[in-house]
Formats: C-alpha cells, sequence, structure tokens
C-alpha cells in the first residue's frame, strides 16, 4: 500500500506519520481537525477494500471494541469510508503514545514477577469485560498490548473477534491463518474453533514469555510450533526459573492446558486468581487496583455554618480564641476590655423562665409527635401488616408453606420467562419480598417459564423485506444484511439467516441476512484448437459442465477442439455457473489409405485394418490350409473414408 501521510480523510482526520503497517490495514497518526486532538487512524489497504468478507471483519473490529466501555481497552471514536480523496475503509482509535509490550520483551528480555503482574492484571480485566459481553479476542498477543508513557496499559486489535451479538464473518480456516501461532490454542489450531478459554489460554502462553523472556515453544515453521501446541505441554516455569511462586506456576500449567475444561472458564476466573497471587506478594496490592482508571480526587471545599466561621471568635468565659474549629491560644489578656452588658436580677430571672419554657414545650410536642407516629404505626401503618419473605427461587410447596405460616395466603397468577430462575421455580411475588400486607390477604406468585429459546424461523426464498418483518414479528432482531451468489435462489431474495433457520436463540437475538445476487457469470475462454483435456479441465475448475461430441476434421488434428457451444466467437463473453459447455473433439481425418495387406495372415491384416477404422470382409479360396492375403479391393494406396469396407482374398 502506498504511504498516505498528508491525506486528509473524511474532511477531518489530517494523516501526519505512518506508525504501523500489516497486511490487513496500516495505521497513521493523525490530527483530528475538528477537535484539534491527535489520534491514531487505521486504514485498510485499498486491493482489500472490494473483499466483502475483509471489509465486515475490518468494520466488526470496530464494532467489538466500542461495545467494551473499559479504561484498558484502545477506545473507538469514529468508522467509515473516505468519501473523497483516496478511496479507503478506516476505524479511527485514541492515540497511545507509547510502546508494546514486544518492545518491553525486545529490550529486557524477562521481567520482574512484579512487572509481570502489573502489565498482565490490567490486560486480564480488559478480557474480563469483553468475555462478559460474550466478545472473545482469539488474537492475544504482547504486539496487542500498549504501554503509554504515562503506564497505563491498553488491549488493541479486536480485529479477529466475534461474538453472539458481533456476529462471524471468517472462517475458522481464516482464524487461524491470521492468529499468531505462537499464541493460538490446541483447539483453534485442531478445529479452528475458540471461546473465552481460548483467550485464557493465549494469556498463559504471554505470562510464560513475560517471566521466561522466551516463548513456550520455538520451530523452524508456523506447522512446527502448531504441532507443539497440539501435542506438547506447556513447561513448567519453576523448572526454569526456581524462584517463581509455586502458585504461579500452578496457574500458567491450569491457564495452558490442552483441554478447554481443564483451563480458568474465563479471564474473570483468571483474574481473580491472578489478585490473590498479587495480594500474597504485596499486601498493600489489595488497596488499589493497578488496572483501573483513577478519577481526580475533586477539591476539598470548606463547610460554614452560624457555629463555624474562618473569623476568629472570642469566648469570653474561657478566654480562648477559635478560628473555625481549632484553638489558637489562651487569652492572657485583652488590650481592650469587653464589658459585659449592664443586666437587672429581675430580667435574668424572666430570660431563664422564658428558656426553660421554651424547651419544655419541644419536648412536649416531640413526645405527642412520636406517641401518635408509633400508634400509627402499630394499629393503622405498615406495622400492622405483616412483612412478606423472599420466596424467589423456592418450589411452589416450599413457598405456599413459609407465606402460610405468616397467615397468609399464596396463589400462583403467572408465569414468565427467566435466564436465571429454573422453570417450575418462584420468579417473583406480588407483593415483592419486603413488602407488607394485612393477615390473611394474598401473594400473588410469578412462576418461572425457564430460559425463553425462540427457533428461528426459515427465511430462504423470501424477499429481505419479508425476512425482516417474520424475524421481528418472532421476537428477534436483524443485524448485517451481506450478499452471495447462489445457484439455486434467485437474487434479492433470501438465501438463509446467520444463524440458521431452527436454531434456537434468546429473544431480541440479532440474526444477520444473507441475500443472493443470483448465479455467478464466469468469464468464457475460447478452447478452439487447444486440447480437450485442458479445456475440459479448465472449464471444470471454473465451475461449468462439460459436454463433449467428437467429429472428423482434416484441418484439426485428433484430440484437440473442432468447436464450443456456446462460443466468444459469437459474442458471448461470460455464462452463469454451473451451466454447460458442449466441446466438439476432432476425431482427426476423415480419409485413410488403404495398406499394403499382402502375404499376411487374416487375423494380421484383419487388424491393421480395423486400426484404421475401416471393415472388413474376407474372401478365402483354395485350398491351402494355411491361407495369406492376395488381393485386396479397392487396392493398395486407395484414398477412403473410415468405416468403408475392404474386401481381402486369401489363398
Amino acid at each position: 500500500m502506498s504511504d498516505l501521510t498528508g491525506e486528509l480523510i473524511d474532511g477531518r482526520y489530517q494523516l501526519q506519520k505512518l506508525i504501523a503497517a500489516g497486511g490487513m490495514a496500516s495505521i497513521y497518526v493523525a490530527m483530528d481537525l475538528r477537535l484539534d486532538r491527535l489520534v491514531a487512524v487505521k486504514i485498510m489497504h485499498p486491493h482489500l477494500a472490494n473483499d466483502e468478507d475483509f471489509v465486515n471483519r475490518f468494520i466488526k473490529e470496530a464494532k467489538a471494541t466500542a461495545a467494551l466501555n473499559h479504561p484498558n481497552v484502545v477506545s473507538i471514536q469514529d468508522q467509515g469510508w473516505n468519501e473523497g480523496g483516496s478511496p479507503a475503509v478506516f476505524i479511527v482509535m485514541e492515540y497511545i503514545d507509547g510502546n508494546t509490550l514486544r518492545d518491553y520483551l525486545f529490550e529486557r528480555g524477562s521481567l520482574p514477577m512484579s512487572e509481570v503482574l502489573r502489565f498482565l492484571i490490567p490486560v486480564v480485566s480488559a478480557l474480563a469485560e469483553a468475555h462478559s459481553l460474550g466478545i472473545i479476542h482469539r488474537d492475544i498477543k504482547p504486539e496487542n498490548i500498549l504501554i503509554s508513557k504515562d503506564g497505563r496499559v491498553k488491549i488493541a486489535d479486536f480485529g479477529l473477534a466475534r461474538g453472539d451479538q458481533l456476529g462471524s464473518t471468517q472462517t475458522a480456516e481464516s482464524s487461524v491463518v491470521l492468529g499468531s501461532v505462537s499464541y493460538l490454542s490446541p483447539e483453534q489450531v485442531q478445529r479452528g474453533i475458540s471461546d473465552a478459554r481460548s483467550d485464557v489460554y493465549s494469556l498463559g502462553i504471554v505470562l510464560f514469555e513475560l517471566l521466561i523472556g522466551r516463548k513456550p515453544f520455538e520451530g523452524d515453521t508456523p506447522i512446527q510450533i502448531a504441532y507443539k501446541h497440539v501435542n506438547d505441554r506447556v513447561p513448567s516455569v519453576r523448572s526454569i526459573k526456581a524462584d517463581i511462586p509455586e502458585n504461579l506456576d500452578q496457574l500458567i500449567t491450569q491457564a495452558t492446558s490442552p483441554n478447554p475444561d481443564h483451563r480458568f472458564k474465563d479471564a474473570r476466573e483468571l483474574l481473580n486468581a491472578l489478585r490473590t497471587i498479587q495480594e500474597s506478594i504485596d499486601p498493600q496490592k489489595r488497596q488499589l487496583s493497578l488496572e483501573l482508571d483513577l478519577p481526580i480526587p475533586p477539591a476539598r471545599t470548606v463547610k460554614t455554618s452560624k457555629t463555624s466561621k474562618t473569623s476568629k471568635t472570642r469566648n469570653v468565659e474561657k478566654g480562648e480564641i477559635r478560628s473555625g474549629n481549632q484553638v489558637i491560644d489562651r487569652v492572657k489578656s485583652f488590650t481592650q476590655p469587653i464589658k459585659p452588658p449592664e443586666t437587672t436580677p429581675t430580667s435574668e430571672i424572666r430570660r431563664r423562665a422564658s428558656k426553660r419554657v421554651k424547651r419544655n414545650r419541644i419536648i412536649a410536642v416531640a413526645l405527642v409527635v412520636t406517641l401518635s407516629g408509633a400508634g400509627w404505626y402499630q394499629f393503622i401503618g405498615p406495622g400492622s401488616q405483616i412483612a412478606i419473605p423472599s420466596v424467589v427461587g423456592l418450589s411452589v410447596s416450599d413457598a405456599k408453606k413459609q407465606i402460610a405460616q405468616l397467615g397468609l395466603v399464596a396463589d400462583i397468577s403467572s408465569q414468565d420467562f427467566s435466564e436465571d430462575v429454573d422453570k417450575g421455580l418462584v420468579l417473583t411475588s406480588i407483593p415483592g419480598g419486603g413488602g407488607h400486607l394485612p393477615k390473611g390477604q394474598t401473594v400473588h406468585l410469578i412462576l418461572s417459564k425457564g430460559k425463553e429459546r425462540i427457533s428461528i424461523p426459515s427465511l430462504a426464498g423470501l424477499t429481505q423485506d419479508a425476512a425482516t418483518v417474520a424475524l421481528i414479528n418472532a421476537g428477534l432482531k436483524v443485524g448485517n444484511v451481506t450478499q452471495v451468489f447462489d445457484m439455486k435462489i434467485a437474487a434479492t431474495l433470501v438465501v438463509n439467516g446467520n444463524p440458521a433457520a431452527a436454531t434456537l436463540v434468546r429473544r431480541n437475538s440479532i440474526v444477520d441476512l444473507i441475500i443472493s445476487k443470483g448465479i455467478e457469470q464466469l468469464s468464457l475462454n475460447s478452447y478452439v484448437g487447444k486440447t480437450s483435456d485442458q479445456a475440459t479441465n479448465e472449464l471444470t475448475d471454473a465451475g461449468f459442465v462439460v459436454k463433449s461430441a467428437f467429429s472428423y476434421s482434416e484441418v484439426v488434428p485428433a484430440g484437440a477442439v473442432i468447436s464450443q457451444t456456446p462460443s466468444d466467437a459469437t459474442g458471448v463473453t461470460s455464462a452463469p455457473k454451473g451451466s454447460t459447455i458442449t466441446l466438439v473433439i476432432s476425431r482427426g481425418t476423415q480419409f485413410v489409405f488403404i495398406p499394403n495387406l499382402f502375404s499376411l495372415s487374416e487375423a494380421e491384416a484383419r487388424t491393421s485394418l480395423e486400426s484404421l477404422q475401416l471393415k472388413v470382409s474376407v474372401k478365402k479360396i483354395g485350398s491351402k490350409k494355411i491361407k495369406k492375403v492376395t488381393g485386396i479391393s479397392p487396392k493398395v494406396g486407395a484414398q477412403v473414408k473410415r468405416g468403408t469396407l475392404i474386401v481381402i482374398t486369401l489363398s
């Protein structure tokens, strides 16, 4: 791909420098002219832009990453097609100014154990979030782990990701080819399948490499490395470095087990195990989780009130000066003595009595309010009612029994689907747990119908609009729409859905539609004059059905094509895939010359003539036991058509 530095993408992103390039795309540092900030722009190579599978996978990377909201995932900011200038399909990501984990390995080899955990735990945390959303990365390796200059760890490149809500636009074979073979799990190599446990395997390999400084398996070719992943166990790290803790060695052994069932079930389980190990190494790590983006602490504010002020106040009785709530010093003397207000004994008594009356009145009002509230609660309000316990997950009999013991009645009012509560058990109640009812009232139970699964309807042969209506009516959603050539389904009609018809899925699941582009038109070459074997093989490989006929030709040698139907000589340059091409193949010239058969036996003469596709008639004369050819008609050297009757005389 040519360097696009200097190009303006989508009228907004000014490409400044090429920073990375791969087999699928190149990545540039660019300036977002609208927001005046640096971003990273990933642009697909132009020769792949016409391949629907590559474009769909490229867009799927943007969707997969955008579906994640985690501080340790490189965020996606935009995606689109460049409308003006150089044609380009692009993704805009946050720009991480720093290095990859691979750079650290190149520079330092193995890393200290504490540093390994500091780098890896944020990555596992990000993947735990992805796995909780059903998104599998499938390409975990040091090259896809970024460390910014301020120490933030980010995981990038969800180009091979897949998930129930993302769909899949690539085959299992392409997954194996595109993934990094040194980090692929055995099931990816053998069967091209992957789940969260495959990411766990790759994380275990990365952890091994960070601790030891090399990959567990080496080989001259990718096939050799893949073979070792399938047939060998990852070596124990303690057998190489004895100072590595045994619990960390066991964690790597479990994560890289060839049997997926023996690994951690997902990144969340692996994360918990890593945190436990980290806390055992450094108990202070419990106080701070490094994989989180910590918010800036809010500015501290000082609350003011009538009893707390920033200005200094004097306490005359105690002789103290206070600033807010802090005692500054005891007053030893006053430069300006403060004179107390003049009071009389009568006014002092009146003031004291007034304060006592007010206090007593407040106490009386508080008592009345308290007693009234308690009476209302106990005799009229919720206190007079029975608190309903939570019966979620109980059987009907157990729930009714528990409710009956409280003096209430339970009945079954309805049923509903649930992903969490098994069929036949109580899903919820009305009122719910914690509510109140008078004694003898009824609690309505709602039972679980179990997990709701909808069978995807048959969509083959429907128009796109009709298929969309059918999916919506079934409680499903329409996802991506792709087009393929199809031999049986007419153009613009649905070939199938993905997942396929009759597959059981959750309500609101996404079903992708595959629309027919009709029968593929293939270019048709002329094979006149070429050998019949070449013509038959090439036409068959192209997708045509070949039918052969034979004819004599005085010009075209035997075994070569005399003519074909349809032919580009008639202006036909293409034909539908699967259509029949008829080849007329030359048998050679129609005429042959009569050979000299004199003195040959009958058998020899007959063999010679029949090899020339001539018919033979034998005429015998004389009494000799052993007869030889003494006459030929037509005569020797005569030119005749194949199939002509030749009479030979034996005597």
